[in-house]
């Protein structure tokens, strides 16, 4: 039979699932943008593409200017988004009390995200995880990033617990696929950043959550046979 209740591990994706970046990213854009003499760009014209990484920002920022020339722009944002990084993001309502419910229960949690290992890791600390997240896997540690199932593989295999045990929470569709590809339980973060297009029903998703909040709960977590707790 099986029970409820946290999952033995937990993994998230970062910006859009833990961390509201997109602060970040638009102070790196319009930096950018100022420096080129193009008035300033909104957050709310910044916020859907903030998951789909810098690439897609660029083409946000920069929507008039060719494929080739925006793309040698990808450097430039790397480094100033790095100047910029946790000056002005924040965590998303309810990710700090759901992190403190996972290990309260004696889960372990950590992060596989898109973003390069570098940027990712130099953001722990500011957040006070750096003891805490028990794995890191970015865009560019393995040879493979998602929708690639071998990042969320990975982690597992470094943490020491089961694909199955685990449970991914992210806020793009290549989250979901991952997951799906690895035979990871999943949920899709509704509170995350998507484009007007998007439709997280479709995903496939196990679960699907509007808040951080939710999962302070263990019943909201997918129903695994290893979960913490279960009885």
């Amino acid at each position: 039979m099986t029970a409820t209740g946290f999952p033995r591990a937990a993994l998230f994706d970062l910006d859009g699932t833990l961390l509201d970046s997109a602060p970040d990213m638009l102070a790196t854009a319009n930096r950018m943008r100022a420096s080129r003499g193009v008035d300033p760009m909104t957050l709310d014209a910044l916020r859907p593409h903030v998951s789909k990484g810098a690439r897609a920002m660029l083409a946000a920022a920069f929507p008039d200017m060719e494929q080739g020339p925006r793309e040698a722009l990808v450097p430039e944002f790397l480094t100033i988004y790095q100047e910029e990084l946790g000056r002005h993001s924040v965590l998303f309502d309810g990710v700090a009390e759901m992190l403190d419910a996972l290990e309260a229960a004696g889960s372990t949690w950590g992060i596989v995200t898109n973003k390069p290992e570098y940027l990712a890791r130099d953001i722990l600390p500011q957040l006070g995880w750096s003891d805490r997240c028990a794995v890191l896997i970015g865009g560019d540690t393995l040879a493979e990033k998602k929708p690639h199932p071998l990042p969320l593989q990975v982690a597992a295999e470094r943490i020491g617990i089961g694909i199955a045990d685990c449970v991914y929470v992210g806020d793009d569709e290549r989250d979901i696929q991952a997951s799906r590809a690895a035979g990871m339980p999943s949920i899709a973060a509704l509170w995350g950043y998507r484009q007007a297009h998007e439709v997280p029903a479709e995903w496939g998703a196990d679960v699907m959550c509007e808040t951080a909040d939710e999962l302070i709960k263990p019943a909201a977590w997918p129903a695994i046979r290893s979960s913490v707790g279960a009885t």
